[in-house]
């Protein structure tokens, strides 16, 4: 099929494009701006993407006539101001240009929506786009969902920092409300299910997990699952003015981000039918099966990437390997940038000869440190060493570093940390034509995460910025070891 996706740079849109060209459909990317859009990490799928840079809040743009199915993945939750106007506009300048195509199909996801009670702001303005969305010529199919578990959304990310950074949770009345969670995995197998299929036509269907819980219960089943003791204290006098402030100041997220979520959660959002399993029978995890699949991934992707799964066999499909990210909401990070002086070849193979018997160009005294306090807690230390001296591949060890990423190609190297740590740790390198990008991200686990990070701060300030300027200056004679 071919196939027109819009919000293509969202959460859910990255997510669903590598799904959908490997099922084999050609995709038009509909996105505001070009250049945020990591083409490169797609572009072993040739001429079956194709990018249209538009700004469906302006006016409609022109489409490709031949498509056969149209995703309508845009909203602006997180926008202040007059967002229910600009979805407004968004979707009739959406309708507007697909009806002079073929489309045959208009997918939308939406939000839970309570029948016959005063709906947010947030919802109502879903519910009214909906109603944009099924006013033209084309078929409309609605899948409605309540909260989507997995790494990077939102309300997920919320949850994750309140318990990890909270060990006693003051919450509003609206933790007593119901909902009805999904896995992410869920959300995609339906999206892609339900295309071409003239039984979903001018319906709508709600999608939630197998388990109807609490906002409490997810919080508390959170705190289980990453074996944390915490304890939560309902306080009647937050209103939904006061929790949205509350989230914000707890949180990463911003004020209008937190306000849409929080009107949200102020009502139960269950689903109300179950066709939808009917129709595209699926295991539908549960909370908790969701919460340890995002965490079984390691390092938490934009996009889905199955290097998980293969990094037994120490080898992964280079398509996968450009998908993959490092997580971007509730870490510490360490950035350094340098420009390169010399050849940038010479500072990959500098970066692709860290560890080992090689060892590491800055301070390397203390990691041998750190890699023998880890063995006196039962970690692995620094006693693997790595495979062969000069060369990487995903899967492989460097002294208590996993390989996930070893792209020479595009200079871009990312290790995961398999050392005892009070969280989880990622250690990323790229080297463009100019310069060399080092970055070190940290997602604590508690405040005896962010204490460690504290704890490090020393050794940070003097290691990274050190090590980064001696593998940018890296000469032909040069290597780590010669800096140890």
């Amino acid at each position: 099929m071919r196939v027109l996706l819009t919000g293509a740079n969202g959460y859910i849109g990255l997510r669903l494009l590598p799904q959908l060209l490997e099922a084999g459909h050609e995709v038009h990317a509909l996105v505001r701006d070009r250049d945020r859009f990591p083409q490169e990490e797609f572009s072993a799928y040739g001429d079956r993407l194709r990018i249209i840079e538009a700004d469906l809040q302006e006016a409609p743009p022109p489409l490709p006539h031949d498509v056969d199915v149209a995703y309508f993945l845009v909203h602006s939750m997180g926008a202040s101001g007059a967002f229910a106007e600009k979805e407004a506009a968004t979707a009739r300048h959406f309708v507007e240009a697909v009806s002079a195509t073929a489309c045959r199909q208009i997918v939308y996801l939406g939000g839970i929506a309570p029948e016959g009670r005063h709906l947010s702001k947030h919802l109502a303005s879903r519910r009214a786009v909906q109603e944009i969305l099924s006013s033209g010529p084309v078929p409309l199919t609605t899948l409605r969902a309540s909260i989507i578990v997995g790494s990077g959304s939102a309300s997920f990310e919320i949850i994750r920092d309140l318990v990890e950074k909270l060990p006693i949770l003051i919450t509003p009345r609206w933790t007593r409300n119901h909902c009805q969670p999904i896995a992410i995995r869920n959300v995609i197998t339906y999206l892609i299910g339900i295309i071409g299929r003239p039984e979903s036509y001018h319906r709508t269907f709600d999608i939630g997990g197998p388990d109807v819980h609490t906002y409490r219960d997810l919080l508390m089943i959170y705190a289980e699952t990453r074996e944390l003791r915490r304890s939560i204290i309902a306080v009647p006098f937050l209103t939904l003015r006061l929790s949205s402030y509350w989230l914000y100041f707890m949180t990463s997220t911003s004020f209008a981000l937190a306000r849409a979520l929080v009107d949200s959660m102020a009502q139960d959002t269950i689903c109300t039918d179950q066709e939808i399993r009917k129709l595209i029978p699926q295991h539908l995890l549960s909370y908790r099966e969701a919460i340890e699949l995002a965490f079984s991934r390691i390092a938490q992707n934009r996009v889905p990437s199955s290097w998980y799964d293969a990094l037994s066999s120490g080898r992964l499909p280079m398509s996968k390997l450009k998908t993959i990210h490092v997580p971007e909401h509730g870490i510490l990070r360490n950035s350094q940038t340098v420009p390169i002086d010399g050849d940038r070849q010479r500072v990959i193979d500098a970066v692709w000869s860290l560890g080992g018997a090689t060892g590491w160009p800055s301070m390397n005294w203390a990691w041998r440190l750190r890699g023998s306090l880890d063995r006196l807690v039962g970690g692995i230390g620094v006693r693997r060493g790595r495979r062969d001296p000069k060369l990487l591949r995903a899967g492989d060890a460097i002294d208590f570093w996993r390989v996930l990423m070893a792209d020479r190609t595009h200079g871009r190297l990312i290790l995961y940390a398999e050392m005892k740590l009070p969280g989880t740790a990622w250690l990323e390198f790229e080297v463009t034509e100019k310069e060399l990008r080092q970055t070190a991200t940290f997602r604590p686990l508690g405040l005896w995460g962010r204490l460690y990070w504290i704890l490090c701060l020393p050794f940070h300030i003097l290691l990274f910025p050190e090590m980064a300027r001696r593998l940018a200056n890296s000469k032909a004679s040069e290597s780590p070891e010669s800096s140890k």
